[in-house]
């Protein structure tokens, strides 16, 4: 999962209280996990403002050498308010888990006893890890409607009700008695405070007034219509020169970046009639460790597919007279390390782009060797295949996969060890 960090809002018993969640994240060989505190307290505050002042205090807290910190700290304040998403009500779960078992109910829940998990294995929470462990029909949750369909799927969704209703008082306490709320400055609150108006207030005039008439006018509209025209046609004008400029657009082939377990490499790929054709030969990616290693290799008379290219002369061009730039766009750019770990926790838990830009990466070198193993391994019918469509296409009305994901995830590394043995690694 992308190293984030996330505003949450939480509803537990003294109202609602705002802290951030860093998901899992990644340190050389080491993962890690943690919210807004220090030790064994996980800080949490009354409004969204007070938590800004905190994070602008400095005050030392476990997520200081987290990667994304220093950007959190830069946010402006109406940056830190929770998304939608992003708001769990502790306090309604017995509620929520006592309603008919429609999509939207279960997907409520699962958001709720996820992040309610998460709090309990970060802080080491007694209460809460058992009553994850020693229950696992709650894992019903994670798989949609179908576990709760039937006789049977309602009995199933009764006994969850029944057992939330008994316990869950239990780790609302845990929960409650780890929360603690460190002294703010008033004054930096006030101006965070002033900060989020000042947003709400710019968002108001932005939104457009449903009551105002357009009335037509005389002659002015007339020079409001071809002021109009002259700007379409400027902008016309730029995105030509934007175009004639781009050198990678123009030749329609694009340098890319892979990140895997071995390091970070340079290539370049285009398509054919929709087929992918990458800069190698004999289903083979050659891979830089640098952009200047790629630029040399260009400049040089070699054997590989991309020359049957007709633009690729242009690059070959560049390289040798010095002009040619390696410039990786951001969807050209393909991180495979963590997948796998983040695919064994789960659907819920993917990052969604990072997913599917590696999907479109060991699909694409898997047809540039004209082998159908990938496309066999994502089909719908195998789990991982299924796993990987409702990842990126997730929909409270279909079924979930069910955990655990041990088999899709290493069918995933599987993946990528065959995608590793296709690049030929150049030396610099």
């Amino acid at each position: 999962m992308a190293g984030d960090i996330v505003p949450i809002e939480l509803g537990i018993t003294e109202g609602n209280t705002f802290t951030l969640w860093a998901p899992r994240w990644r340190e050389g060989d080491d993962e890690w996990e943690a919210f807004l505190g220090l030790e064994e307290d996980l800080y949490g505050f009354s409004s969204v403002a007070e938590l800004v002042a905190f994070i602008r205090s400095g005050t030392d807290n476990d997520l200081v050498e987290h990667p994304a910190w220093n950007t959190v700290v830069g946010l402006k304040a109406d940056e830190l308010e929770p998304a939608e998403g992003h708001s769990y009500d502790l306090i309604a779960v017995p509620e929520l888990a006592s309603e008919d078992p429609t999509p939207e109910v279960i997907a409520k829940l699962e958001d709720v006893l996820e992040i309610v998990r998460i709090i309990g294995e970060v802080c080491e929470l007694t209460a809460i890890t058992k009553f994850f462990n020693g229950n696992p029909i709650l894992g019903a949750v994670t798989t949609g409607t179908r576990n709760f369909v039937g006789k049977d799927g309602a009995e199933l969704w009764e006994r969850i009700g029944t057992l939330i209703d008994k316990r869950w008082d239990d780790v609302i306490d845990a929960i409650d008695a780890v929360i603690k709320t460190p002294e703010v400055d008033a004054e930096a609150v006030s101006v965070a405070e002033a900060e989020i108006l000042a947003a709400a207030s710019a968002e108001d005039e932005d939104e457009p007034d449903d009551d105002v008439e357009l009335v037509a006018g005389d002659d002015t509209d007339d020079d409001d219509d071809d002021d109009a025209v002259e700007e379409d046609d400027d902008l016309e004008d730029e995105d030509d020169e934007i175009d004639e400029d781009d050198f990678w657009g123009s030749v329609g082939i694009d340098p890319i970046q892979i990140i895997t377990s071995a390091g970070e490499f340079f290539s370049l790929r285009c398509y054919l009639d929709d087929d992918p054709v990458f800069l190698g030969k004999n289903g083979k990616i050659f891979a830089f460790g640098s952009k200047r290693a790629l630029e040399r290799f260009l400049a040089d008379d070699n054997e590989h597919d991309l020359s049957a290219v007709s633009t690729f002369e242009e690059i070959q061009i560049a390289a040798t007279d010095g002009s040619l730039e390696i410039d990786v766009y951001d969807d050209n750019v393909y991180v495979l390390p963590g997948l796998t770990d983040d695919i064994a926790d789960g659907p819920r838990r993917i990052d969604r782009r990072q997913l599917e830009l590696a999907v479109e990466l060991l699909t694409d070198a898997a047809d540039f060797a004209d082998d159908d193993s990938v496309a066999e391994a994502l089909g719908s019918t195998t789990p991982l295949g299924w796993f990987v469509n409702y990842a990126l296409n997730p929909d409270p009305k279909r079924m979930a996969p069910s955990a655990p994901f041990d088999n899709e995830s290493e069918a995933w590394r599987a993946l990528e060890h065959e995608f590793e043995t296709r690049l030929e690694k150049k030396r610099d």
